[in-house]
């Protein structure tokens, strides 16, 4: 199951109004389509631009209005179910407008996050006295501690980190496991700390795969390794498991794994960052992503112990033109694998390379802003000559 966040966009004028998966050159997800049964989707509610938490929540069976999620990686497990948690960034504010000028003042905060962190744990909230800061990796409040910190940032030509933005807040809550709910013994890759809580909070097995990050850095290659290692692996008998076809081969762990999720965030990233280009490119990457992991897993179906179905699907939609989730339906495609080795030929996806590779890059700038701005001026031009060819027939 490949879960790629926020595939759904519009159609853009750059690209002969297509939207940036249709402008992709994408021959394993065409296969897939080909091969398989397709279609359109509201992950929660038709007009709903939903998050990601809530749109994993109703994708794995779970009604969002019942299970409010709480993003439990960023919890103590023995944390009192009267902890309120939130979901915070470092952002950049302009103190003479009160306008803040990045909701997220660096993606990449390993190492000087834990810092600001530190720095701020035990302070007293002015608004509440009798309340104390206690942060941990990804809790975060509040700073005007460190000050040498964001003077390099500024002298290095970076965002500072003088606010922290709240957003999804949450409690810890009793979820009924995946497993339970649905037979199925579950895995997923995700070093998105969001959907890695949860898959903690459904009971689900998060699965490590080294060089994943979640990011535009991330070794998507990695993640396609990772899943195809745990739905290959021994197995054994796993009576309490619904599989179609009532057949004997269940994929999975020694214990019995038969379904594993892999997430996708980077193109959500893209969305957000309104980088129009960087979206059809970080599609290619996960469409080789997704020809690595089909020739790892028919490799292991040619033994006669596997059988093997792909599902590709969105959580929601974040267009580049917007830069936040909209209300669009997302795409989704199911086959079995047998059938997308028949499309795509068996000699096509045995000779696919198995080596890891980064995702594309783009130049600075090289955004929606500079696409939209030649489309505006095309689209200018045709609309001048309309104009004044009709002007000239009456």
């Amino acid at each position: 199951y490949v879960l790629i966040d926020g595939v759904g966009d519009v159609s853009i004028p750059r690209f002969g109004f297509k939207t940036p998966l249709q402008a992709a050159k994408v021959p394993n997800l065409d296969a897939i389509a080909s091969a398989g049964v397709n279609g359109l989707m509201d992950t929660v509610e038709v007009g709903l631009g939903c998050g990601s938490d809530t749109a994993h929540l109703s994708l794995l069976g779970y009604d969002p209005r019942v299970y409010l999620f709480l993003y439990k990686m960023a919890v103590p497990h023995n944390a009192h179910c009267y902890f309120v948690v939130l979901y915070s960034n470092f952002a950049n504010l302009d103190e003479k407008t009160g306008i803040v000028i990045s909701w997220r003042a660096d993606r990449h905060f390993e190492e000087q996050g834990p810092i600001l962190c530190a720095a701020l744990d035990g302070m007293k909230l002015p608004s509440f006295p009798e309340y104390e800061v206690r942060v941990s990796r990804f809790r975060l409040t509040k700073n005007h501690l460190l000050q040498p910190l964001n003077a390099k940032r500024a002298a290095e030509g970076k965002n500072i980190a003088d606010l922290v933005h709240l957003r999804g807040c949450g409690i810890r809550i009793e979820v009924p496991p995946l497993e339970k709910k649905r037979g199925l013994r579950p895995g997923m890759v995700a070093p998105t700390k969001i959907i890695a809580g949860l898959g903690f909070s459904l009971g689900i097995d998060i699965l490590e795969a080294p060089g994943a990050t979640g990011d535009y850095r991330t070794f998507i290659t990695s993640k396609a390794n990772a899943i195809a290692k745990a739905l290959s692996a021994p197995l054994k008998s796993c009576p309490n498991v619904f599989v179609l076809r009532e057949d004997k081969n269940k994929p999975g762990q020694p214990d019995g794994y038969d379904f594993r999720f892999l997430h996708v965030k980077d193109i959500d990233d893209a969305g957000h960052d309104k980088a129009t280009l960087f979206k059809v490119k970080a599609m290619e990457a996960v469409d080789r992503a997704i020809g690595q992991l089909a020739r790892l897993l028919w490799e292991a179906e040619s033994t006669g112990n596997f059988e093997y179905f792909l599902c590709v699907t969105g959580d929601h939609s974040t267009p580049v033109e917007y830069g936040d989730h909209s209300f669009e339906p997302v795409p989704f495609t199911i086959c079995s694998l047998k059938d997308f080795v028949s499309v795509r030929g068996e000699k096509t996806i045995l000779g696919g390379f198995l080596d890891p590779f980064p995702l594309a890059t783009v130049k600075d700038g090289e955004n929606l802003t500079e696409d939209v701005n030649k489309g505006r001026e095309s689209n200018s031009l045709k609309l001048s000559a309309a104009i004044q060819f009709l002007s000239l027939t009456r």
